[in-house]
């Protein structure tokens, strides 16, 4: 069985783990051994534990996509024409196979969903807007466009030294 999703005490040296890897995902096992006050062996250990245990969703490199490649950053909120589970299901299935809905984000308000969008270009962005909403078995009533001017601020990770610990 494996142990994905297990509980392991949240202890201050996983929590430490957990914040500094957050961060710096490609931190050597030697400098976060030194960070965290442990051997580079037991830290080794417990990074394994807390993989295992499915602490961590994934590991990625936050690029410099304005270096790399043409792009357009919008939001998208989206307003299905009914908001029951099957009508939700259906349209949630639908963004996943997309990829450049990069998240889909159910909300309260005005809208039922908002994701974060990346296009090459605002004609693709519209290609994109206009093929999921025109899928009448999708029943999206409206759709509302955000496209990002400037990145005065980025997501960063969570503010994990901000939140209370389940463990605590």
């Amino acid at each position: 069985m494996s142990g994905r999703n297990k509980n392991i005490k949240l202890d201050a040296i996983n929590r430490k783990i957990l914040t500094i890897t957050h961060s710096q995902s490609d931190i050597s096992n030697q400098d976060l051994a030194d960070q965290v006050g442990l051997s580079p062996s037991a830290c080794f250990q417990r990074m394994k534990a807390l993989k295992e245990a499915g602490y961590f969703a994934s590991f990625h490199t936050d690029l410099d996509l304005d270096r790399i490649a043409e792009n357009v950053l919008a939001y998208v909120e989206f307003r299905l024409e009914n908001n029951d589970p099957k009508s939700r299901k259906k349209f949630e299935a639908a963004v996943e196979d997309i990829p450049e809905f990069m998240d889909l984000l159910r909300v309260t308000g005005d809208f039922d969903y908002i994701s974060f969008t990346c296009c090459s270009n605002t004609q693709a962005l519209n290609a994109l807007i206009d093929d999921i909403s025109g899928r009448e078995d999708l029943d999206v009533k409206t759709v509302k466009t955000r496209i990002i001017l400037e990145r005065a601020k980025w997501y960063l990770g969570y503010p994990l030294a901000k939140l209370k610990w389940l463990d605590e």
